[in-house]
């Protein structure tokens, strides 16, 4: 049976050196190549749709393959078509590089410039482990079919300014809505997730650190299925142990929770750790909470600027959220978006602890009253952000209520 290959490479000039070598292997069927990592993505969530059959045994991709780094890429092919074998072609065959590979999933590594030798001895090999992989499953071989997650930070311009808060609510609103949401508390040394949901549970995000592949029974191992039903990826009680979860770890987790659901919310505190900024690195939307007085909007303008120095991200692509916000107060949501440089998100939230008090004291901040200014603020922050499905306010119930739309939207 012919070994079904698909090229994954961004440049034109690679493009046309590795299909023609590809077409002159023995027993070989190059498919069309895919130009970028979401186009890689999305047609092997389409072929896997149809059937796992459907799927290629080999995907090569390209060091440049871009706009998702090329090892990120490859986790993520690894994670959610666990039986496609992968082959990285790169220019850096140095030992630490094939060693990074392989922790990422990939099944070989081919040197730069191609030798119709070595890619083939790849080809050949990986097609074998893919077919035995494919025998050994069978029909209990899991794919991934979704596109893959939304992933939005919750960071703050400095220690309790709310990032918790408003991380907990707009997993709350997009649970709500109808969407599979994970949250992840990546405040690892003082994260207190479970405190405020009125969780114990004994596994957390240190748990999956040392794992270099994060399967799906793993990660279930690992999560709290939360009344509300968000699932929760715990931060250790033990705040020492936050040192064990590196950039790296975190950038293996971030993907195994995208592969899983629709949405996650991740809760990365006000102190930069290498986890931390890994996940704003990697998040659709990275939001920064600050509260309208002079020391925190000093905070955002200082995290801006270094998440801008690391290359993390950049001004523009960060959005601030005003968090108890008043009216009177001489700082206005304008006035912080001129001072940091970012975008600014339309919704902010009201000054009104009273609402707050009493489910923070109890530990179950997901019982906040529907009527709470507070919460509706925080559910219309979730819908601005395009966090929600289609849904229509429940104003019966309050604004921080969801409901079906009659004409089924959503």
């Amino acid at each position: 049976m012919p070994t079904r290959i698909l090229p994954a490479v961004g440049d034109a000039d690679a493009v046309r050196a590795i299909t023609t070598l590809l077409s002159q292997l023995p027993d070989a069927e190059p498919v069309a190549p895919v130009t970028d990592s979401t186009q890689l993505i999305d047609t092997l969530a389409r072929l896997a749709a149809e059937s796992v059959d459907e799927l290629p045994e080999v995907v090569v991709v390209h060091e440049r393959i871009g706009p998702v780094p090329a090892l990120e890429l490859i986790r993520e092919v690894a994670l959610r078509f666990p039986a496609v074998g992968v082959i990285l072609v790169t220019s850096d065959a140095s030992p630490g590089l094939f060693q990074a590979a392989m922790d990422y999933g990939a099944r070989g590594l081919v040197a730069l410039p191609l030798s119709y030798e070595e890619l083939a001895s790849r080809v050949q090999a990986v097609a074998s482990w893919s077919a035995g992989v494919r025998r050994h499953l069978g029909g209990a071989l899991e794919v991934f079919t979704g596109v893959g997650g939304t992933v939005v930070t919750v960071s703050g311009a400095k220690g309790g300014v709310g990032t918790t808060l408003v991380s907990i609510q707009l997993a709350l609103a997009a649970q709500a809505s109808g969407r599979s949401t994970a949250l992840l508390d990546m405040d690892l040394q003082t994260g207190d997730l479970a405190a405020y949901l009125d969780v114990q549970f004994r596994r957390s995000v240190v748990d999956l650190a040392a794992i270099t592949d994060i399967t799906p029974r793993v990660l279930a191992d690992a999560v709290f299925r939360h009344d509300t039903g968000v699932a929760l990826l715990l931060a250790p009680g033990d705040g020492e142990r936050g040192e064990e979860v590196t950039d790296r770890a975190a950038r293996q987790i971030v993907s195994a929770l995208r592969s899983r659901y629709e949405i996650v919310i991740v809760d990365c505190g006000a102190q930069l750790s290498g986890a931390g900024a890994a996940a704003v690195e990697m998040a659709d939307t990275a939001l920064l909470v600050t509260t309208p007085d002079v020391v925190a909007v000093r905070g955002a303008k200082r995290v801006v600027r270094m998440w801008d120095r690391l290359q993390i991200r950049k001004a523009e692509e960060t959005t601030v959220v005003v968090n108890r916000h008043t009216r009177g107060t001489e700082i206005q949501p304008p006035l912080i978006q001129k001072i940091t440089g970012t975008a600014l998100a339309a919704t902010a939230v009201p000054a009104n602890y009273k609402e707050l008090q009493g489910v923070v004291d109890a530990g179950r901040l997901h019982e906040l009253d529907s009527k709470s200014t507070v919460k509706q603020a925080l559910w219309t922050l979730a819908g601005e952000l395009g966090l929600v499905k289609a849904v229509e306010v429940d104003r019966r119930a309050g604004r921080g209520s969801f409901r079906r739309r009659k004409d089924g939207g959503g």
